[in-house]
């Protein structure tokens, strides 16, 4: 077990019961406050922990970092450091910020902010964004939507990940407003396509994997060493324009009907901290060729609660979770401009 990960840890922070964001989460972010610049900083609580202020105490000194990544804004040179540099540091944040060490907790002016006084931003420069079927009944749903239903999963999504390029410019935080897209569409009773803004508005609760560097152009990751590759998870909503990715689909697939906006969690939960979740996965049928077998369990039972609320009303819930770590209360609202 990563003792990080250790239930029994309590911190000297007031941590709220049931909060998102325990002792055993410390998900990492990139915050603002009205005195202090963009930085990069991990929830507790109903705090963040500002890592800038917590390296200038020197107790970071011997982990190897050079302590400007802290002042950052983006995670993008933190996460230089790899998987065990981002281990090591969540540990070492993990035993400062216990009940039982108080090497910190005099300086809490400095090293704490209020998450309710903070602005919150995009955590990481992207520079690819790939979107997968990862669900056989999400495939399975969005087949019959596009096709005949009877011929609703292709052949193919049990032999190989299947994806498509997604436009990494057009991530935003949780929060930032967008335009209804335009675009074309084609009703089934039309008998030519007609131009106009997207009327078949659909979101899509999903999770985004961060990942560290990979390898050289042309030098593979195994399914073994993929873990080590990975930084962590956000919660992500790919808009979708239903109307006009239902036109456009064939025979290359999404384009402006996905190129228009989506939104990622301004906190991202490294994978260390969902190791205890880990659960075996499905059995694969048929089975895969060799080079996408795995060991061991590579599934993480995550569990996500989504309420859809609009102006003057009260949220409506969309699905159930008892996922202790992540919740999102989508109240974001489409500007129709």
């Amino acid at each position: 077990m990563i003792e990080a990960n250790d239930s029994r840890h309590k911190s000297w922070v007031n941590v709220p019961q049931n909060s998102q964001f325990p002792i055993q989460n410390l998900p990492f972010g990139i915050y603002n406050t009205n005195n202090k610049s963009a930085r990069v900083g991990v929830a507790l609580g109903e705090h963040i922990i500002d890592l800038s202020a917590v390296a200038k105490l020197g107790l970071f000194n011997d982990l190897g970092f050079d302590n400007s990544v802290f002042s950052s804004d983006k995670l993008n040179d933190l996460m230089k450091y790899g998987k065990q540099g981002t281990r090591s540091l969540r540990q070492r944040i993990s035993e400062l910020f216990r009940d039982s060490n108080d090497t910190v907790s005099t300086h809490n002016g400095k090293v704490l902010d209020l998450q309710s006084e903070a602005t919150m931003h995009l955590p990481i420069t992207i520079g690819d964004y790939t979107d997968f079927y990862s669900s056989k009944e999400h495939a399975t749903n969005l087949g019959k939507m596009f096709r005949d239903p009877e011929n609703a999963l292709l052949e193919n999504w049990k032999h190989i990940p299947v994806g498509y390029h997604g436009r990494s410019s057009s991530i935003v935080v949780t929060g930032v407003d967008f335009h209804r897209p335009m675009g074309q569409s084609k009703a089934a009773d039309a008998s030519a396509p007609s131009y106009g803004p997207c009327r078949l508005m659909d979101f899509e609760l999903e999770l985004g994997f961060v990942t560290y560097q990979g390898k050289a152009m042309g030098e593979r990751i195994t399914t073994n060493e993929a873990d080590d590759y990975i930084f962590g998870m956000c919660l992500f909503n790919d808009w979708s324009a239903r109307d006009i990715q239902k036109w456009e689909y064939i025979p290359l697939g999404p384009f402006l009907g996905k190129s228009f906006a989506s939104h990622m969690s301004a906190w991202i939960v490294t994978l260390d901290a969902l190791e205890p979740f880990r659960v075996p996965g499905p059995k694969q049928d048929p089975s895969v060729l060799s080079y996408l077998e795995y060991k061991d369990d590579k599934n993480i039972n995550i569990n996500l609660e989504v309420f859809i609320q609009a102006p003057g009303q009260d949220p409506h819930r969309v699905s159930r979770s008892n996922y202790q770590y992540m919740y999102w209360n989508m109240n974001q609202q489409l500007a129709h401009h």
